[in-house]
């Protein structure tokens, strides 16, 4: 597996419970990080539990040629059959050097396809990433139609394999009453990497529109990242210190999840989000905006409710009706929970993921005993 890095983002995850969900019996799963791990990582931790093995390059930059020979001599050395990349950026070197160290099958996977202010993208992902692997995952059928009418690649290259979790566990902790939050208080929250794409902020904004009309409520940011600093300030400036609670990065999301009334997420642009999925398996009623693969997990009225991108009104309102509907919130989230545990469970990806690899494999053998006679 290769990735850029182990931060607890969507596809990270994904690479990493990919390569702890394998059969150890067919497959020997190895991860290799392009960047520089700086500091603790709770990917790194399950990795090491798992006992799969890490390759950490020291990559500082896009133009730091060097640092990838340490993977090509791996390549070469362990005679590996398979580089599976995940990303954009992962899947155009990957490309590169999997070619280099002649492995057999490259199995590029995307996780969301956006074009937007990259121009170049689109040329990359079909003249060097699409004709150089085996296989390009999609994660939803949005990707693939991204994929096929923006970037022009050849539906048969594509594969569309939705993502899996493994359903959060919650302990006996008490939110609540760490954060000192009172008994009467409808709770709120969000779960998310703090990028610009996640649009926390549009979720700011309904906070302050809910507390107009719940003097009582709450809404949890559990989460960090590069816009945390911005979204702190936006909160201050708002005097939104007491409804909105920026919680950083937890360690205990299946806790947060079980303490929340409602899971809203607000995002620009979406894959298929392990989050969302997350929230459907806690048996929690989600507000989401209708984007990416959301659509594709959700389904508007039946598992939760869809609103407009950078809409804070529609997204305020949506909340709002959930939080006076305590029948329509039980059963958003029972039928939510239900479709999670039957259609986005790990184990279903990890078989779908061994298919591909055993059928790749088994295609290029042949062509390779064909062109030997």
């Amino acid at each position: 597996m290769l990735v850029d890095n182990l931060l607890p983002g969507g596809a990270e995850r994904v690479a990493a419970t990919l390569a702890i969900g394998l059969d150890r019996s067919r497959f020997e799963p190895f991860v290799c990080v392009s960047r520089t791990i700086a500091g603790p990582s709770p990917l790194i931790d399950d990795l090491a539990r798992a006992e799969v093995p890490i390759l950490p390059l020291t990559r500082a930059s896009r133009f730091a040629i060097g640092a990838w020979f340490p993977l090509v001599r791996f390549l070469r050395r362990e005679r590996v059959d398979i580089l599976h990349a995940h990303k954009f950026g992962a899947n155009v070197w990957g490309a590169v050097f999997a070619s280099l160290a002649r492995v057999p099958v490259l199995v590029a996977h995307e996780q969301g396809s956006t074009f937007e202010d990259q121009r170049y993208r689109p040329f990359l992902d079909r003249e060097l990433i699409a004709r150089t692997a085996d296989a390009l995952i999609v994660v939803s059928p949005e990707d693939r139609r991204m994929m096929v009418e923006v970037a022009r690649i050849a539906p048969e290259k594509l594969r569309l394999i939705r993502n899996g979790i493994v359903p959060p566990v919650p302990s006996r902790h008490d939110i609540r009453d760490e954060l000192g939050i009172p008994p009467e208080a409808q709770l709120v929250g969000t779960v998310a990497v703090l990028r610009p794409e996640k649009a926390v902020d549009v979720l700011i904004d309904a906070a302050a529109l809910l507390s107009d009309v719940f003097p009582h409520v709450r809404v949890l940011v559990a989460g960090s990242g590069p816009e945390e600093d911005r979204l702190r300030t936006m909160v201050r400036e708002r005097g939104l210190e007491d409804t909105v609670l920026l919680l950083g990065l937890r360690r205990d999301v299946a806790d947060v999840l079980a303490a929340l009334d409602v899971v809203a997420f607000s995002s620009d642009r979406e894959g298929t989000p392990l989050a969302v999925m997350e929230a459907m398996a806690s048996g929690k009623p989600i507000v989401a905006t209708r984007v990416g693969g959301v659509p594709d997990l959700v389904e508007d009225g039946v598992h939760g409710l869809l609103v407009p991108r950078r809409d804070s009104r529609a997204l305020a309102d949506s909340i709002a009706r959930l939080l006076r509907d305590e029948r329509l919130r039980s059963e958003l989230g029972r039928r939510g929970r239900e479709r999670q545990q039957r259609e986005f469970d790990i184990g279903v990806t990890v078989r779908q993921v061994e298919s591909l690899y055993e059928e790749l494999v088994a295609r290029k053998r042949a062509t390779s005993a064909l062109g030997s006679r």
